[in-house]
């Protein structure tokens, strides 16, 4: 008995034992400009915890901490991004479920032209602090045990996404710029998994989408003016693939539109704008994972176009209580 245990778990530690999170989730929200990444919303084991850590360098002519993506012509945002949270998978109505966290923090420095006159400005600390809770409606049900584990194949999979940022931030109300927004944001949308061929490890190819729409409430003291947001849409595609069994990568492109803001009356431009990117990860260990990527605005010629780039690293761990007893039982062996 305790072999035949041993055995499953040398399987599901092998191939299944970091989920996996490509936390930048819901959650960054502090650099949406990337988006969510490639292979967040596959599906793994319920009650799986992960912690991500996420360092990320943007620059562009919005601030990349403002998830509406503001346009300011001929400014330069430079921000350097940390950020650290908590995902649990849990089983709701007997579908796949994930609640997370993240906390946002960094620096943003920038030289932007207001009413004719340039200042140079620097922000650090604490950004607003993101909730988000997905659901899976379409696809197999949530995954109870090892077994299930061994048998999971996405096929074509659908979820329904909820997030949530709390105005905590650092804020201050005399400055174009900060890493707290002063306001109410979140988004709800449909992540899509769609498998493409046979589900072998080293072999996995996902074609991947995320429509979703944001919402702002208004931010009533945008350096003693009142700054409204319209509705932005998000769409982010992924097309990924297995390079070894712990070794995959992916082509990512996302799209926003809308988002157009109003300061004390004067209307902005509205987004309409691409990005193209890509990115890579390794399974570093059995709980471990290191998650590099890269993307860029592409139709950003003209000075009221959304220029974002930026470079993102993230560190996963992930641990379930299960498979970590199956390992000390196979270690006592």
């Amino acid at each position: 008995m305790r072999n035949s245990i041993a055995a499953l778990s040398t399987i599901y530690v092998k191939n299944f034992s970091i989920i996996i999170f490509i936390v930048i989730f819901c959650f960054s929200i502090t650099t949406q400009a990337q988006g969510d990444g490639a292979r967040f919303y596959w599906k793994g084991l319920m009650g799986t915890n992960a912690v991500p850590l996420i360092g990320s360098s943007m620059g562009g002519n919005a601030n990349p901490f403002d998830p509406s993506y503001k346009v300011v012509p001929g400014a330069n945002f430079e921000a350097t991004m940390t950020m650290a949270g908590y995902a649990k998978m849990l089983p709701l109505f007997k579908r796949s479920a994930m609640v997370s966290v993240l906390m946002p923090m960094g620096r943003i420095s920038s030289t932007t032209s207001i009413n004719g006159f340039s200042t140079n400005t620097t922000a650090r600390g604490y950004g607003d602090p993101l909730l988000q809770l997905g659901v899976n409606i379409i696809g197999p049900k949530a995954i109870m045990n090892i077994p299930q584990v061994i048998r999971y194949q996405p096929g074509f999979s659908v979820d329904i996404i909820g997030s949530l940022a709390v105005p905590m931030g650092e804020y201050d109300s005399s400055s174009p710029v900060n890493i707290g927004q002063n306001r109410w944001y979140g988004r709800v949308g449909a992540p899509v998994v769609w498998q493409i061929g046979a589900w072998v490890p080293g072999k996995r190819t996902t074609f991947e989408f995320l429509p979703a729409i944001w919402f702002f409430s208004d931010n009533n003291n945008f350096m003693g003016q009142k700054m409204e947001t319209k509705p932005m849409y998000q769409l982010e595609a992924h097309l990924t693939h297995d390079f070894m069994e712990n070794f995959w990568g992916s082509l990512d492109a996302i799209s926003y539109s809308g988002g157009q803001a109003t300061v004390d009356g004067v209307e902005g431009n509205e987004l309409n704008n691409v990005g193209v990117g890509g990115s890579l990860g390794y399974h570093i260990n059995d709980n471990i994972q290191m998650n590099i990527s890269y993307s860029s605005s592409v139709n950003d010629s003209q000075p009221k176009d959304l220029k974002m780039d930026g470079f993102r690293v993230t560190l996963i761990c992930g641990w379930h209580p299960l498979v970590e007893g199956m390992k000390r039982l196979k270690e006592s062996h």
